[in-house]
């Protein structure tokens, strides 16, 4: 029987998640923005997500804003014991959808009361304070004085643990030394392999690697030797790349995101899906191919 156990799992914090979780952010409307088409569907996947064995959802209040949020609490709350929820900090959205920086000590404060408010929680699991110094990528530069506020939430008892989103190798040193650091977020993907010395120093550290847009995100993985490999295991392209992912490095946490309850299927099945040897080298040489 195909199961999520067969992923694994990986230590988060204070908490052993499965290494296949659940990323919330499509169940809010087009663009991460406004309601849901469907309410009841989004409901049920969620629902449907942890009866599959999912104990790991990464959300913020930002996606919608506040939507997915109160999707997670209208659907899971009282929440399982071993569900662990993991939010994001450092973005506000615009009345045109737009994402904008929200780095001010009383704005990061104020958006973990959101976030606490919303999922209807006494304290978050964990916290990701989300660079946003390129709003479409990562740039250099301090974040100390975020942390320091981020930490000074820990103190409090609102946040438990802290990760970082969006962020170079400089700026995860930067944040070690101020917090304790459980997991880095970062655009990777089968393709997009930029933070392959990261994954690895990480690994080494303990600290969970992350990869948001495990698919793409926005521009869908698209390759004919992803396709050619999939075709020959019997799989679909989206579930190579994400079993690629949890062969790439043990301490890799994967959260495709998905509206759909069929699809959800289709990632959860990746959990037990073996790339042979020869499927590996050919995918590790998408990457090779587009430097």
């Amino acid at each position: 029987m195909q199961t999520i156990d067969q992923a694994g799992t990986f230590k988060l914090g204070s908490r052993v998640v499965k290494r296949l979780g659940y990323g919330a952010m499509q169940l809010a409307g087009p663009g991460v923005f406004g309601p849901p088409k469907d309410r009841d569907a989004a409901v049920a996947v969620l629902r449907e997500a942890v009866a599959l064995g999912v104990n790991h959802i990464d959300t913020s209040d930002f996606y919608g804003p506040h939507v997915t949020n109160q999707l997670i609490r209208a659907a899971l709350s009282p929440y399982p014991a071993d569900l662990t929820i993991v939010t994001k900090i450092g973005a506000r959205r615009g009345d045109d959808a737009s994402w904008i920086p929200a780095f001010g000590a009383d704005e990061l404060a104020g958006a973990v009361e959101d976030n606490l408010r919303n999922l209807g929680l006494e304290a978050l699991d964990v916290v990701n304070f989300r660079a946003m110094l390129d709003v479409h990528g990562t740039a250099e530069g301090s974040i100390a004085a975020e942390m320091k506020v981020l930490a000074g939430l820990q103190r409090q008892g609102l946040v438990r643990h802290i990760g970082v989103s969006n962020v170079t190798k400089t700026q995860v040193e930067e944040a070690r030394s101020i917090a304790d650091i459980v997991c880095v977020q970062n655009h990777y993907n089968l393709a997009h392999r930029g933070d392959d010395a990261l994954v690895d120093a990480l690994a080494a550290a303990g600290i969970a690697y992350v990869p948001f847009f495990p698919l793409g995100g926005f521009s869908p993985l698209q390759s004919s030797t992803l396709s050619n490999v999939a075709a020959r295991l019997g799989a679909t392209p989206m579930q190579v790349a994400l079993a690629w992912l949890l062969k790439r490095s043990p301490n890799i946490l994967l959260i495709p995101g998905t509206s759909s309850v069929a699809h959800l299927h289709e990632n959860i099945a990746a959990a037990s899906l073996v790339l042979p040897e020869d499927a590996i080298s050919e995918l590790n040489g998408i990457a090779e191919a587009q430097r």
